[in-house]
């Protein structure tokens, strides 16, 4: 699995909610994680993405998945803490 974005996206991510997507890219290895299609937008699927990272925090990732050959290549849009609900809905999933 691979990961790219935007590095202008990335730091007005930063500013807005405080989290890096460096940081956003380890959800990905959360083994609750839940991931649904949102929408297609311009003809690309956007995914979102709940789970775990360091210490616990719950995050969301809004993301699209595309092939580059026999790799995943996600490209993440956005990453912010999850509200109340969000996180109610991912610890529902642990029991």
């Amino acid at each position: 699995m691979l990961f790219e974005w935007d590095s202008r996206k990335n730091r007005e991510n930063l500013r807005k909610h405080g989290i890096r997507f460096e940081l956003a890219c380890e959800v990905f290895g959360d083994p609750l994680i839940l991931s649904k299609l949102d929408r297609i937008e311009t003809g690309e699927e956007r995914w979102h993405s709940l789970g775990s990272i360091r210490s616990n925090v719950v995050i969301i990732v809004i993301h699209t998945v595309q092939l580059a050959g026999a790799e995943e290549v996600i490209r993440i849009i956005s990453a912010r803490k999850a509200t109340r609900l969000e996180r109610s809905i991912y610890e529902d999933t642990k029991s």
